[in-house]
């Protein structure tokens, strides 16, 4: 049995620069994936959002990150050989690399339009379509790039040619072109169609395939004429691909069709997943993968039948993460269950709550007691770090903020204008209503002096426990998310539109703060008062060192919406976010330039399969300040040790019931995933 590994594969340049925010969760990654392409049976790449270049080798069973150096959105990948391949994506971005993804070149396109798909027909000549009617031809391996006119200005999102001379390139509004001559002269084909078409795929000459908006559409007669089949969609379809003339396949959602029969009748495929599938690649009858949203990558031996995840994690949008001390970690969102980590990140655990529902916000007093609210006006409590939970059910309110002072003394904001006060931590709840803003954030330097913030720029301030409310001038009315006090008189809010405000005067007076970044900001936490960080929309994350006067714009290596941060010291953070987002700083997320080559840490793990006992062994060389964790598929934690300074490590796994295990070894040099299978 082979292993899966997760890695990060940088550039071997002299000068590297490297993002401090690494994923912790889902693994290897997960930005939204957009295209995949394999080179041969065994070896792979996958482009997606925020520049996410991954290579797949081994058949699956080794998945690395490279280092695309950029943040663009990347739309398709194409390539010629195992070293030579072009992504193209959005502001006319085209990628090339001539060492099987290890370095990636930044192409002239001579364009700022979105590009959306790219097909070469040999090792020179290549072509890509995007907005606008673009279509631009190569003859030289990427180094020029000529526009060839078809004179159209619709959106065209795929291209695919059958031989060196005959191509189609499809788009909004039925369109579907046509070249006869390498790209020199293109002739709508499209018959009066109307839909908006996103994938073409031919399995011969003749035989082809355009699918789009509620619609797939055929011909036999290599183009000439379409014919829209019977099968009529309930969704957008994005990807397919037909092996030969009878088999296809097309992702619809987050499902699966297949046709056997020239795509007469489809059969639908349940793989029973939460996100959206976006490609999908056939390597061979039987062998195919699809990549989608949150990092998502499947892989089918079967023709389609079952499906095995080579991604990790889970994929619930996370609103909240709090760490009551430097290794113990809650992240809360979306569903009946939240993660759990016990050694500062290095893995994270998915441990049930028993009530399904929105988690807007969570604290944790201790290790081990900790509070949940969220939208079904319900606060759950634990007392043993999450196994067990008590349920105080207020009322059909939504409550979207906790925040515990001490032990003892905890507050809950809500919409309506509810507050909730705790005095013997939570046994009992006191309910009153300020106004009937809708309250968003909640924060105590004391146990009677706190603030709470929400709808209309609106922030109230109490001095006898919320008792009464006195409203301070924001200076906006603008929403604000999130409120954080490094000091008495010293906070800071955040909100929509790049709104950071400050006080330093306990809020009689409120400044706006420029940071130059207008997205939406939703949540703000601050070591000490002058150093602090401001996440929000698009996986933006500022800091400050001056209080708030300037801001650093930080690469986050993601653009999902990030919701919630928190950091345990001025170096040490945590992000969360859309799409089950876990992101780590251990250097207060600054980005460094490394002199050296940095090659990622390799181990051997045997036997795989295991039954009492498994060898983790490195070359026969020393592994440096080894830890390894094991955690079932689910992320369960279920082992996890530290080492001293040796050439093998041995563990005893006879404990565990048989069935498929990650193994996370982590060392001075790096950290690995691997796939172990006990039996």
């Amino acid at each position: 049995m082979k292993t899966i590994l997760f890695s990060i594969i940088f550039s071997l340049t002299s000068l590297i620069s490297f993002s401090q925010w690494l994923w912790q969760n889902p693994l290897p990654q997960g930005n939204c994936l957009n295209s995949v392409f394999f080179v041969n049976n065994t070896n792979g790449f996958v482009v997606g959002e925020g520049g996410t270049i991954l290579r797949i080798g081994d058949g699956g069973d080794n998945v690395s990150i490279l280092t695309s150096g950029t943040k663009n959105r990347l739309y398709s990948v194409f390539f010629t050989d195992l070293n030579i391949g072009y992504v193209v994506g959005d502001k006319g971005t085209i990628l090339k690399t001539d060492n099987g993804g290890i370095n990636w070149t930044t192409l002239s396109s001579g364009t700022d339009n979105n590009l959306k798909s790219v097909f070469f027909t040999d090792s020179n000549t290549g072509y890509t379509v995007g907005d606008w009617g673009l279509i631009l031809k190569t003859t030289n391996g990427g180094l020029n790039w000529i526009v060839v006119s078809n004179g159209l200005t619709t959106f065209l999102h795929s291209v695919y040619f059958i031989n060196s001379n005959t191509g189609f390139a499809v788009g909004d509004w039925g369109i579907i072109l046509k070249t006869i001559n390498a790209g020199e002269s293109w002739v709508n084909m499209s018959n009066g169609l109307t839909s908006f078409f996103n994938t073409v795929n031919f399995s011969d000459e003749n035989i082809g395939y355009v699918i789009g908006t509620g619609i797939i559409v055929k011909t036999c007669d290599g183009g000439t004429t379409w014919t829209p089949l019977a099968y009529n969609p309930s969704f957008s379809l994005y990807s397919g691909q037909f092996i030969d003339s009878n088999t296809g396949y097309i992702i619809e959602g987050g499902g699966l069709l297949k046709t056997i029969d020239g795509g007469a009748n489809w059969s639908s495929l349940n793989l029973d997943l939460p996100v959206s599938l976006t490609s999908l690649f056939f390597t061979n009858a039987s062998t195919g993968y699809i990549a989608g949203h949150c990092g998502t990558i499947l892989k089918t031996i079967d023709g389609g039948l079952n499906w095995i995840k080579l991604s990790a994690g889970s994929t619930n949008h996370l609103y909240s993460v709090n760490f009551p001390d430097s290794y113990t970690g809650y992240a809360v969102g979306l569903g009946d269950t939240i993660l759990k980590t016990n050694n500062g990140g290095d893995t994270w655990s998915a441990i049930s709550v028993g009530i399904y529902e929105a988690w807007s916000s969570n604290y944790f007093t201790d290790a081990n007691t900790g509070f949940l609210v969220g939208g079904g006006g319900t606060i759950i409590k634990t007392t043993d770090g999450g196994t067990n939970w008590s349920a105080y059910q207020i009322g059909p309110y939504n409550l979207n903020s906790v925040y515990f002072y001490d032990n003892n003394n905890g507050y809950v904001v809500g919409d309506n204008g509810i507050f909730l006060k705790t005095i013997n931590a939570g046994i009992e709840w006191n309910m009153s209503w300020v106004g009937i803003n809708s309250w968003y954030c909640v924060y105590f330097t004391d146990s009677n002096t706190g603030y709470i913030a929400g709808a209309n720029g609106i922030i109230n301030k109490t001095t006898n426990g919320g008792s009464t409310w006195t409203t301070q001038s924001s200076g906006t009315t603008l929403v604000l998310f999130d409120l954080h006090f490094p000091n008495a008189n010293t906070g800071y809010a955040v909100g929509p539109a790049g709104i950071i405000l400050k006080t330093i005067n306990g809020g009689i007076n409120w400044t706006t703060l420029s940071s130059g970044i207008y997205q939406n900001f939703r949540s703000v936490n601050f070591t000490d008062i002058n150093n602090g960080f401001v996440v929000g929309s698009v996986g933006t994350i500022l800091k400050t060192t001056d209080g708030g006067a300037g801001w650093t714009f930080l690469q986050s290596g993601t653009v999902n919406d990030l919701i919630s941060v928190s950091f345990t010291d001025e170096n040490t953070g945590y992000v969360v976010g859309w799409g089950g987002t876990i992101l780590k700083t251990t250097n207060g997320g600054v980005q460094f330039v490394d002199e050296h080559a940095i090659h990622k840490p390799t181990f051997s793990v045997y036997p795989n399969p295991a039954n009492e006992k498994f060898i983790i062994s490195n070359n026969n060389e020393f592994i440096e300040e080894p830890s390894v964790s094991i955690f079932k598929i689910d992320g369960t934690l279920v082992l996890n040790n530290k080492f001293r300074n040796q050439k093998m490590i041995e563990i005893d796994v006879g404990n565990l019931t048989n069935g498929i295990y990650l193994v996370k070894i982590k060392t001075k040099k790096g950290m690995v995933v691997k796939k172990l299978v006990i039996e």
